[in-house]
C-alpha cells in the first residue's frame, strides 16, 4: 500500500510537522498491534491510518493516529497531512469528514491552497501551578490550566517569548506530570511579528519530546490566547526547530486551524497486514 510522509503547518518541504499518512482500501482497519507496529517503524510523532466510510453516513472516511509509542485521542497535524492527502491524490474534494476518536472533525480545501480543520475546543480549567511542571521545565510558571480529556496536556504560560524559546526540559521528570504533556507558551514580543503567540509542546509520556508543531494543542492555546488579546483570529508559532504556523479561528466550543501541507515522501509499504 502507498505509504506517504506529509510535512504539516508549513509551505516549504523539512519544516512544519511531518507525519505519515496510508490510506486504507478496506472497510476497516488492521489489528491494532499492525498499526502501531508501523507507527513506531515510521518513528514520527503521529502515523495517521484512514479508511472510507459507506456514503450517506455522519462521516466520509474513520481516521485514527498513532505515535511510535501509543494511539493518541486528537491530532491536529496528521488530520491536515491526512486531508492533504485526499486532496492531491483525487480521492476527496471539498469538505471531508472524519470519524475519529474525538467526534467528527472536518477539513476544508481554501482558495489561498490552506487546509482548514474543525476540531472541538479544548476546556481550561485554571488550576495551581504544579511545582514538578515548573522544575522539571526550569522555568517560571506565571499560570497553569488543566485542557481537559481530548487532549490531556497541561498548559503553562511563561513570562516572554525568550522564554519560551530557551526552554531546556528534563523530559524524564515529564513524564510524570499530565495525561499526555505540557505545552509551554507566551505572548509575542514583536507586535509587528506574523504571529500573536508562541509554543513548544512536550509528550515524552506518549514517546515524543518536543512535537515540531502540535495543531491540537492550538485547541487550547486558541481559547486561552483569546481571552487574554480580545481576539478570535489569531496565529500561532510552535517555536520548535523545525518551527510552524497555525491560524486559529475561535467559533465558541469548536476552533478552526489552518495550516499549508507539503508532501515530501511517497512510497509502498511492502508488508501488509
Amino acid at each position: 500500500m502507498r505509504i506517504r510522509i506529509v510535512d504539516a503547518f508549513t509551505d516549504r518541504p523539512f519544516a512544519g510537522n511531518p507525519a505519515g499518512v496510508l490510506l486504507l482500501d478496506s472497510d476497516g482497519f488492521p489489528a491494532d498491534a499492525w498499526l502501531q507496529q508501523v507507527a513506531t517503524e515510521v518513528n514520527l510523532s503521529e502515523t495517521a491510518f484512514a479508511h472510507p466510510l459507506p456514503a450517506g453516513g455522519d462521516a466520509d472516511w474513520a481516521l485514527r493516529w498513532f505515535t511510535p509509542a501509543t494511539e493518541v485521542g486528537m491530532c491536529g497535524h496528521a488530520t491536515l497531512a491526512t486531508a492533504h492527502v485526499l486532496r492531491t491524490t483525487g480521492a476527496a474534494t471539498g469538505t471531508v469528514r472524519f470519524a475519529a476518536r474525538c467526534g467528527t472533525l472536518t477539513a476544508t480545501a481554501d482558495e489561498e491552497g490552506t487546509l482548514t480543520l474543525d476540531f472541538p475546543t479544548s476546556p481550561l480549567t485554571p488550576v495551581d501551578v504544579p511545582p514538578a511542571v515548573a522544575k522539571a521545565l526550569g522555568a517560571n510558571v506565571l499560570s497553569a490550566h488543566d485542557t481537559g480529556p481530548h487532549i490531556g496536556d497541561i498548559l503553562v504560560e511563561l513570562a516572554d517569548e525568550r522564554s519560551v524559546r530557551g526552554l531546556r526540559p528534563d523530559f524524564a521528570a515529564l513524564v510524570a506530570v499530565s495525561e499526555r504533556g505540557v505545552i509551554a507558551t507566551a505572548a509575542a514580543e514583536d507586535p509587528n511579528a506574523p504571529y500573536d503567540f508562541v509554543s513548544r509542546g512536550f509528550f515524552p509520556r506518549v514517546g515524543i519530546d518536543e512535537d515540531p508543531v502540535t495543531g491540537s494543542a492550538h485547541t487550547a492555546l486558541a481559547p486561552f490566547w483569546s481571552a487574554r488579546l480580545g481576539r478570535t483570529e489569531l496565529t500561532g508559532l510552535q517555536a520548535s526547530a523545525r518551527s510552524g504556523l497555525v491560524r486559529t479561528s475561535l467559533r465558541g466550543d469548536r476552533t478552526l486551524l489552518t495550516g499549508h501541507a507539503v508532501t515530501v515522501i511517497d512510497g509502498e509499504l511492502l508488508t501488509a497486514p
